[in-house]
């Protein structure tokens, strides 16, 4: 090297030529560090949106995995709503010694209910094909075109989802 002009034999130009090759592989250690700078950002920026998509990822499957056990007994209520709508019907049919009847029937209600079931609302409301089943049309003058003018058959949600739709006939005007 040239650090000391006296004791070193090369001449000046030999030695500007030395310092020309260590700067020259100076810029060149420093863009390759750059470029690994780069790598290691792309590589950290890639590996936090691999994160964040898991982190969803974990979230929607835990977000499903509540929507099954929420719904996990949609079959079941299913079947059990003939036999609630039965006993509804004997219900209003009974005489007065009826009565152990009637207790049973609230005390079913009250157990669908508490396990997310409710009635949909259809006679008076405006029909809506997502919560109704239209079977019958008919003009009717005590009702608006589109309102439901009877409910054949209730409709049900179980946790906030439609599970069966109610059966309606519908004013139509002509």
């Amino acid at each position: 090297m040239c650090e000391d002009k006296k004791t070193d034999s090369r001449s000046q130009q030999e030695c500007q030529k030395e310092l020309e090759e260590l700067r020259e592989r100076l810029k060149d250690l420093e863009n390759e560090i750059k470029k690994k700078e780069e790598e290691v950002r792309e590589y950290t920026s890639h590996l936090q949106r691999l994160q964040a998509d898991f982190d969803n990822y974990k979230k929607q499957m835990e977000k499903q995995e509540l929507e099954i056990i929420k719904n996990a007994n949609e079959r079941l209520i299913l079947k059990l709503l003939d036999v609630y709508e039965d006993l509804e019907r004997a219900i209003e049919n009974q005489d007065s010694s009826m009565d152990g009847l009637e207790v049973i029937y609230r005390k079913f209600r009250d157990t669908l209910t508490k396990e997310g079931l409710s009635e949909i609302p259809a006679e008076g409301e405006k029909f809506d094909p997502f919560l109704h089943e239209a079977v019958m049309v008919e003009d009717h003058d005590g009702y608006e075109d589109g309102i439901i003018i009877e409910e054949l058959s209730r409709g049900y949600r179980l946790n906030d989802r439609i599970i069966k739709h109610s059966i309606v006939k519908v004013c139509k005007k002509s």
